[in-house]
């Protein structure tokens, strides 16, 4: 009988596609790549750039990585055992670039390859790639190789500059040379701008009259505290110590009848003390004053910084002028890609990049799940492309009806674009194999990052294909009732009316 051989990149994968295959397979993995650009000339040879050729199209030459002969002997030796040669390496660029690299490592016989591509290390997925083969796709091979080659130039030409200008032991790369470049042209702008001047005037009401002595005396106590990190209450922290204590933040909004709207062109510099005093006493504040200080690192209306002091007027009240309302939507976010899972691991987790994409990997490769055995539970973690396979949005707009009801559901499956021009479209987004592995149902499964960051992946995902959230907008006007200083203040406030996706995503 005879016996194919399967060559992934992980170690992690043999096992699970193993039991996905059978016995007529033998899957051995490559651990990644095996043939790299050399990293210094040969003896005698005076290259700039070691293993590409800058006067013949930038000729590239690989040699094998030191420390992988006995993996390649292995991989050879299985290989001329074996009628057909199937590479599974990842569906990426770098993944075709190592499938090729295999390829003339080994000598195969163009006849015995072939090429599978998968984006979920499932049976199903498994097994419907491997009656689905095809060539190596050379576009993405010389994709890597273009990208290779030019990380070599760059870090060659360049690192030595920085060695001497810098530090030693430095190296510069192909991307973030240019961020570098990026950084300096906007740091130069910075510090080349003259901003410009405005005003706002805040005002922070009691709603009933007789407990604005105690907000004017607790407030100042309440901006004194910190957190753990040293910081003031935020501007969400100080709304909701506002409303538990009876008060309101409101705006500047009017005065007789012009909208308030005070500032300064960098071109064309005024002094607006004058004009904050006045708004500050409609406003009702007494005793106004505008104390002026000379920074000399400033330009243009930011020569001097202006703060206002002033006593509150007694006695000041703000009647409802209007009242107005009206409906707005949240629509969900798209589902993740690479970049947005690392910003979101991030900000929610305060993971790395390294750390989002080493647990991302392991959720890929696979976990074992009582009932299933080991399985991946998410798709490839490394796409730019937000698209959805057919049956993926078919499975998630069913779950979505029976788990959170008809409401949930749009009328039409959601389809979200990509920034990027360039999105290899034929990868999925990131998302769960299986929709119906709730994040609940894989506690036991998965340890505590991975359950954090699958959590995220699979909110995002059915939250993806649900209805928005609607929210009723409201907007108060008030006008100072006390005296007419034709003052009036706006404040706007919003009430959760239908939750949509905010159910899956939280």
């Amino acid at each position: 009988m005879s016996i194919d051989l399967v060559i992934v990149e992980s170690p992690a994968k043999v096992k699970t596609i193993s039991k996905f295959l059978g016995t007529d397979y033998v899957v051995e993995a490559s651990v990644g790549h095996v043939l790299d650009l050399p990293k210094r000339n040969p003896k005698g040879v005076k290259k700039p750039v070691p293993g590409i050729d800058l006067e013949n199209e930038f000729e590239p030459t690989y040699e094998p990585i030191m420390g992988k002969k006995k993996t390649l002997d292995k991989l050879k030796k299985a290989a001329k055992q074996s009628e057909h040669v199937w590479l599974a390496t990842d569906l990426d660029r770098e993944g075709e670039a190592i499938a090729w690299l295999l390829t003339e490592a080994m000598g195969l016989e163009p006849s015995k390859i072939k090429r599978v591509v998968f984006n979920a290390i499932t049976k199903d997925a498994i097994q419907q790639a491997f009656q689905q083969p095809r060539d190596i796709d050379m576009a993405k091979v010389n994709a890597q190789q273009a990208r290779r080659i030019l990380d070599r130039i760059v870090g060659y030409q360049v690192s030595p500059l920085l060695w001497k200008k810098v530090a030693g032991g430095l190296s510069a790369g192909r991307v973030q040379s240019v961020a570098v470049l990026l950084v300096v042209l906007r740091e130069r702008e910075i510090r080349a701008h003259i901003p410009d001047e405005s005003w706002s005037v805040t005002i922070r009401l009691a709603i009933d009259p007789s407990n604005a002595p105690q907000l004017i005396t607790s407030w100042p106590e309440f901006m004194a505290q910190v957190d753990e990190k040293g910081k003031h209450p935020t501007k969400k922290r100080q709304n909701a110590w506002l409303a538990e204590n009876g008060g309101l933040r409101t705006a500047l909004y009017e005065i007789d009848g012009k909208p308030f709207k005070l500032e300064c062109k960098s071109d064309a510099p005024r002094d607006l003390s004058n004009e904050i005093q006045q708004a500050a006493e409609a406003a009702g504040l007494t005793d106004v004053s505008v104390i002026s200080t000379e920074d000399p690192d400033g330009k243009g209306p930011a020569q001097f910084k202006r703060e206002l002091t002033g006593e509150l007027q007694p006695g000041v009240e703000y009647s409802i002028d209007s009242i107005e309302t009206k409906p707005s939507t949240t629509n969900p976010q798209g589902p993740l890609i690479t970049s947005s899972m690392q910003m979101a691991a991030s900000n929610r987790y305060s993971f790395t990049t390294n750390r989002t994409m080493r647990i991302a990997q392991g959720l890929y490769e696979g976990v074992s799940v009582p009932g299933e055995g080991r399985v991946g539970v998410i798709t490839y973690m490394r796409t730019d492309s937000t698209h959805i396979a057919g049956e993926a949005l078919t499975s998630v707009r069913n779950f979505i009806g029976k788990q959170y009801g008809d409401e949930y559901l749009p009328e039409k499956p959601k389809f979200y674009g990509s920034r990027n021009q360039n999105a290899q479209e034929a990868h999925e987004c990131i998302r769960p194999t299986d929709v119906s592995r709730t994040p609940e149902s894989l506690a036991k499964s998965l340890d505590d990052d991975q359950l954090k960051l699958y959590r995220l992946i699979w909110n995002r995902f059915v939250g993806c294909q649900m209805n928005g959230a609607v929210w009723k907008n409201t907007s108060v006007i008030l006008k100072r009732s006390d005296k007419d200083t034709g003052a009036k203040v706006r404040t706007n406030g919003r009430v959760l009316q239908f939750d949509g996706h905010y159910r899956a995503v939280g």
